[in-house]
């Protein structure tokens, strides 16, 4: 009984885990004008390594690895201080 239980847990574990490995590798396509693979296939990227093969995204792996650029605020400073004044510049 307790060897049927824990094969029955045991296989509920690894049925919960086939969605995640469903959707596989990301495949990137390769921005580029050449492509050198047999037909039917394009220049792709997986995990940085070109190859050749169908993308299953729309991004690049350029894209994707780049990181958002957020500028610096700028701040204005106005002073009305008066000629002479301790702690203006």
């Amino acid at each position: 009984m307790r060897i049927s239980l824990s094969l029955t847990a045991a296989a509920l574990a690894a049925l919960t885990a086939v969605p995640a490995l469903a959707d596989g590798p990301r495949l990137y396509p390769v921005p580029t004008t050449a492509n050198y693979c047999p037909a039917g296939l394009q220049p792709i990227t997986i995990n940085g390594a070109i190859c050749c093969g169908q993308p299953n995204t729309n991004v690049t792996w350029y894209e994707m690895k780049r990181h958002p650029v957020y500028r610096a605020a700028t701040y204005t400073r106005s002073y009305n201080c008066p000629e002479g004044t301790k702690g203006c510049q």
